[in-house]
């Protein structure tokens, strides 16, 4: 099964004229159309999206419980989070 990271972002930061500061990173599956996070949190459709292969490798948060669901999900070997 493919992943995609998905942004939760600092409501404070919308409506300016920048993207907004990314506060969460979540994991959705599939490839970036899905909208709910693993951990049932409902993300903007237009929010960024980054492919699962950056999980832990971004300066923002990631999502405890998205992460533990996500390792679950995804074979040990990495062979599908390509």
């Amino acid at each position: 099964m493919r992943h995609t990271m998905r942004a939760e972002y600092v409501e404070e930061t919308r409506g300016e004229d920048r993207e907004p500061d990314v506060k969460t990173w979540h994991m959705v599956r599939g490839d970036g159309d899905a909208t709910t996070a693993l951990c049932g949190r409902e993300l903007s459709a237009g929010a960024r999206t980054l492919p699962e292969r950056e999980w832990g490798h971004t300066d923002e948060l990631e999502c405890h419980t998205c992460g533990a669901l996500y390792f679950r999900e995804v074979p040990s070997s990495g062979s599908e989070t390509g």
